[in-house]
């Protein structure tokens, strides 16, 4: 056979086997699966020595904001330093991150996030400790920074139920003091009394098992507790050490870190005393710049933790890179 008629049989074969196929139906529009149509849980894991902590995402607060938010700044001044930071002018994004720590023979839950009774973008930390492994009865510890609804109302369900059946819960001795105190709720302004009304509603019950600390006692192995007054009578910051690594819990002593850490002496509408609230902010602040400390943000941006850079007007936060491995 000659090498033409070889390819023209080769040519033909490979026409009739092509003529053989069913014929290709283009399809369009049509992806493999439904969109989602929502974020995964949020659990993001790191280590300060010999302990393993773990972010958990609760979700986010959109709260619509105005001249009112930052009471001692001009209003323009707060839009522009939302504006340059790609946010909206009239709400502000607030997150809410908790953090597990696993001591090794503790497991220690710092706050408890808002029990989905805050926004209907919130209340997700169920999904995230699911997506980490751990079950909400595993919890050893709670150790809570102050009694603002988004930091206590994850203890129970909106009917009451404990989320946490055998924690052990620690909340500052001061911030006990003041809201659970019936003369500070029958003169509090308006604005302020459901806030009372919320902490019996969550502790009434359950407080003779509930276990009152003094800021500067550690609470668990390893765990601190730092003073850090004004943003509530009794507001407490964290110091998480193992072997030669700490980190600086800061709770609320912030807020939105592009607004409260860029302008550390604005007042936010959250802070009771706001000039005691400026003073510790910037102390601690100083601390973690100082000893380059990593540091965790209850309302920063997920998984809420980094470091604290000094600038010419204030200081900065430098987030966290993302860590494939512990």
């Amino acid at each position: 056979m000659t090498r033409l008629s070889r390819r023209t049989l080769l040519a033909g074969s490979a026409l009739a086997a092509a003529a053989a196929m069913p014929p290709l139906t283009a399809k369009r529009g049509v992806a493999a699966s439904a969109p989602a149509g929502k974020q995964a849980a949020g659990v993001y894991r790191f280590k300060i020595g010999s302990f393993e902590l773990t972010a958990l995402h609760d979700g986010t607060w959109f709260r619509p904001i105005d001249d009112k938010f930052v009471r001692n700044a001009a209003w323009p001044d707060v839009q522009k330093a939302l504006a340059d930071n790609f946010l909206p002018t009239d709400k502000l994004p607030i997150p809410f991150t908790m953090l597990l720590v696993n001591t090794g023979s503790k497991l220690v839950l710092i706050d408890t996030g808002t029990g989905g009774q805050i926004a209907p973008t919130a209340g997700g930390i169920g999904d995230s400790l699911a997506a980490a492994g751990v079950d909400p009865k595993a919890i050893d510890i709670i150790v809570i920074s102050h009694f603002h609804p988004d930091h206590i109302n994850g203890i129970k369900t909106k009917e009451g139920q404990k989320v946490f059946p055998n924690a052990e819960i620690n909340v500052p001795a001061p911030e006990w003091a003041f809201w659970m105190d019936d003369g500070k709720m029958s003169t509090a302004p308006e604005g302020l009394k459901p806030g009372f009304l919320n902490v019996r509603r969550v502790f009434a019950d359950i407080a003779k098992e509930v276990r009152q600390f003094d800021p500067g006692k550690e609470v668990a192995p390893g765990i601190t507790t730092i003073s850090a007054y004004g943003h509530t009578p009794g507001h407490t910051a964290f110091a998480v050490a193992s072997g030669n690594q700490s980190m600086l819990v800061l709770s609320d002593t912030t807020n939105h870190p592009w607004l409260f850490v860029r302008h550390p002496e604005w007042q936010a509408i959250f802070d009771m005393d706001g000039n005691m609230a400026v003073d510790n902010r910037k102390r601690l602040l100083d601390r973690a710049a100082a000893d380059k400390m990593l540091v965790q943000g209850y309302h920063f941006p997920f998984p809420a933790s980094g470091y604290i850079a000094r600038t010419a007007t204030g200081y900065d936060l430098v987030p966290v890179m993302w860590q494939p491995s512990l």
